[in-house]
């Protein structure tokens, strides 16, 4: 399951999507966050899901990948699916005792768990195709203009990409100490949910020492190099659009307006 966890990774490739402006990525990625909740009917979920799928195609990121960061999920999809289906209002199908199914649950379920899938998937087509260092200068200029408002905007972008930077260096972290721990006979998958989740236990510890370590390492490498935050700093490579990123922001308008088309027609039938 460890394994599993692509979130915050990155895929290099050489692909259209990957030399993009990052301010583009992000911007999609929240444009398409968005639509995903304007969405209410079959044909618009259909839409998004063509988008998304022309866009991973484009990106050389293989599909395989991306459906692997799934399984990490799974238990959420799961909860939002069944409680929507048993606790959602509506016409009654099927009852068993205080248990009730409904038609408007189960549209319901069907549509939250496709938007979660959806949205796990298109947010992570950013990650993949945008190196950590690329995500801090595309969140900062975004933030840009919060400046004026005497807001530590490199502070806040620089913390948004150390984080995604160590999601993977922890995951790998969380699995030298399982198999270490299995080595030594320790026992993480039989017994029920609680015996389980007592065994991860001992593979906290370890696992906050080592983050606390390299949180230190790191902090005392930054202070070596005189790091003093965004005042005054300049790029090495800093970021200007072209005409791809133009192409690309008129693609993600163009979707948008089809999903709106898409929702005013379904309205009006």
């Amino acid at each position: 399951m460890i394994r599993d966890i692509t979130i915050g990774q990155y895929y290099p490739a050489d692909s259209v999507l990957h030399k993009l402006d990052p301010r583009v990525k992000l911007v999609g990625t929240m444009a398409y966050i968005v639509s995903l909740f304007l969405v209410n009917n079959v044909f618009g979920y259909l839409a998004a899901a063509v988008f998304l799928l022309l866009v991973i195609k484009i990106s050389k990121v293989p599909f395989a990948f991306i459906v692997k960061g799934l399984k990490s999920v799974v238990i959420l999809l799961l909860f939002a699916v069944v409680f929507n289906i048993f606790l959602t209002p509506g016409e009654v199908l099927i009852r068993w005792g205080f248990l009730k199914v409904t038609k408007e649950g189960l549209r319901t379920a069907a549509f939250m768990g496709i938007r979660l899938i959806l949205l796990i998937m298109g947010s992570s087509i950013m990650t993949f195709t945008t190196t950590p260092n690329q995500l801090t200068d595309g969140l900062e200029s975004l933030l840009g203009p919060l400046k004026k408002l005497h807001v530590p905007v490199h502070e806040i972008a620089m913390m948004m990409s150390i984080a995604l930077r160590f999601i993977p260096i922890l995951l790998e972290e969380t699995d030298k100490i399982m198999k270490a721990q299995q080595a030594r006979c320790a026992d993480f998958e039989s017994g029920g949910l609680v015996q389980k989740a007592k065994s991860l236990i001992p593979i906290l510890v370890p696992l906050f020492v080592s983050a606390f370590r390299r949180a230190n390492d790191l902090a005392m490498a930054m202070e070596a190099r005189c790091y003093r935050g965004g005042e005054g700093r300049t790029k090495m490579k800093p970021l200007r659009y072209h005409k791809p990123e133009y192409k690309a922001y008129g693609v993600v308008v163009g979707y948008l307006a089809l999903l709106i088309g898409i929702n005013m027609a379904v309205s009006l039938l």
